[in-house]
């Protein structure tokens, strides 16, 4: 039986315009999320390759969230932690998951080991507040650049990335924007963020740039909108969407090459997050460059 996802059947035919390994990626993908729906006794079940996701940020906020979303849809997940022993107490304790010592910060070699043999990588990392005003730089651009060249030289084929909306509030003419000028005095940190999107555009790997409002830690108290990007400049949205949004992305072809801007409205139409993600405007149908 066909099942529907991001309005895409099983048994739907992709449209030409997805890359190759774009669609290669999208079957595996899918086929995790419904691998709980498939009978166990299934005589080729074992000979299934779980599609696994590398986490960088897992003991983060949104990151953990990411990853136990990424457990309940049958993915394999490798969750990157710069303290493994802190990530034990806190993931959750499931064969499906490894833990192993991942520091975006530390240079590309050392993550190449770290996302060798994976089919994704989720990016959640965010800097910590600390005195060192060039923090935001080590994380949000040079650690995310560092991650992207290093699925380059271990063939990782796809990448997601958790950004944050006006990171191009200057092209939005939204310099005046409270939020953009409370962000960028620490440390610059919406442009450390654009410069490391526009590493990721370049890089050749099929991304999808997920840039959320003002992250809240409560339980969802609106339904998601999604915009294009530089679009939306003040909204606010929970982990908990950002995270489903950043999982959906791994099995919507449509999310391939995309960046989308995400918030949440007590206004906006109840409706379930395959019935809207990027396939909400027609521009958000067509690849950024």
């Amino acid at each position: 039986m066909a099942s529907a996802v991001c309005g895409v059947t099983a048994r739907a035919h992709l449209p030409s315009a997805v890359p190759a390994a774009a669609r290669k990626l999208f079957f595996r993908c899918r086929a995790a999320s419904t691998m709980n729906e498939a009978s166990a006794s299934s005589p080729d079940a074992e000979e299934k390759k779980t599609t696994t996701v590398f986490v960088a940020g897992s003991t983060g906020r949104t990151g953990k969230l990411v990853v136990e979303k990424l457990l309940a849809k049958g993915f394999g997940v490798v969750a990157g932690t710069t303290d493994v022993s802190r990530a034990r107490g806190s993931l959750p304790q499931d064969p499906n998951l490894q833990l192993v010592r991942a520091d975006v910060t530390e240079g590309v070699d050392k993550l190449v080991e770290a996302v060798r043999g994976v089919d994704a990588v989720v990016c959640a990392t965010g800097f910590r507040r600390s005195f060192d005003p060039f923090a935001p730089w080590k994380v949000d651009n040079f650690g995310t650049v560092n991650l992207v060249e290093a699925c380059r030289k271990a063939g990782v084929a796809r990448f997601v990335l958790v950004s944050s909306i006006l990171v191009n509030g200057a092209a939005m003419g939204q310099l005046l924007n409270p939020a953009y000028i409370v962000l960028n005095l620490l440390g610059l940190t919406l442009v450390a963020k654009l410069q490391a999107e526009n590493h990721i555009r370049k890089s050749g790997i099929d991304y999808t740039i997920v840039r959320p409002g003002g992250l809240t830690d409560q339980p969802p108290t609106g339904n998601i909108v999604m915009e294009p990007e530089d679009t939306l400049y003040s909204g606010s949205i929970s982990r908990s969407q950002v995270a489903e949004v950043a999982v959906e992305a791994l099995v919507c072809p449509e999310s391939s090459y995309k960046v989308v801007e995400i918030i949440a409205r007590t206004d906006a139409p109840n409706r379930s997050l395959k019935d809207i993600i990027f396939l909400t405007r027609e521009n958000l149908l067509k690849p950024s460059v």
